[in-house]
């Protein structure tokens, strides 16, 4: 019982700091796996408890790694492109 509230407290405040972050694209993506980990131990803790399978915990991972490499290729191309970073010098025009 105790365990979802605190995995719930953690998803909140990494959307806080998601939501918070607006300098650098690094810290974002940070901040989203983050999220994307408190969401997976919840996850696993309810299907635990209530006796389901786990293979949806797996297909869970295996989208997020997905959307861990997006985002480094992301920040590759960003940083090769730009120089940095930064998101106040990335222009939607620019992409």
């Amino acid at each position: 019982m105790w365990l979802e509230y605190i995995l719930l407290f953690n998803l909140f405040s990494g959307i806080v700091v998601f939501c918070s972050t607006r300098k650098h694209l690094l810290l974002t993506l940070l901040s989203l796996e983050f999220i994307v980990l408190c969401v997976f131990l919840l996850l696993f803790v309810v299907l635990f408890n209530y006796g389901y399978e786990l293979y949806f915990s797996l297909m869970f991972l295996v989208f997020t790694v997905c959307e861990g490499a997006l985002g480094l290729s992301i920040l590759v191309s960003l940083v090769r492109t730009q120089g940095n970073d930064h998101l106040s010098s990335m222009s939607l025009l620019s992409w």
